[in-house]
């Protein structure tokens, strides 16, 4: 016991070192792993807490359809044209495919706009 409490400079600065790459360790999976796994996370439900009805959203097992009513935790999709409807819960919708054409759509009209810009300066030379 008293061996342990009267330790030497080395075994200090070996038991230093060892701490010290624990908490580099811990950094590293916190920067690397929990830090976007939580921002993800943030992502996807502020995505799911966005959704209107009208909507057209594929859940995480591949039915794609159209929002016809939203509750609290729940919404019901309609899939298809025959008005087959199903009920699902929210934290199951992955994506809103809406909304990413939306995107696409004003991403596009950013490059159009960008490209007669350009060559609008050339022809202007």
């Amino acid at each position: 016991m008293f061996f342990f409490l009267t330790s030497t400079s080395a075994t200090s600065a070996s038991g230093m070192s060892t701490i010290l790459m624990f908490v580099v360790l811990i950094a590293v999976f916190y920067f690397f792993l929990i830090r976007p796994e939580n921002k993800r996370k943030k992502q996807a439900q502020a995505m799911r807490d966005s959704l209107k009805v009208g909507d057209n959203i594929t859940t995480i097992g591949g039915v794609v359809g159209d929002i016809v009513t939203i509750k609290d935790d729940t919404l019901v999709l309609e899939t298809s044209a025959d008005r087959v409807r199903i009920e699902f819960a929210k934290f199951a919708v992955s994506t809103n495919n809406s909304a990413e054409k939306e995107a696409a759509k004003e991403k596009a009209a950013m490059l159009a706009a960008k490209k007669a810009e350009k060559d609008k300066k050339k022809k202007d030379k």
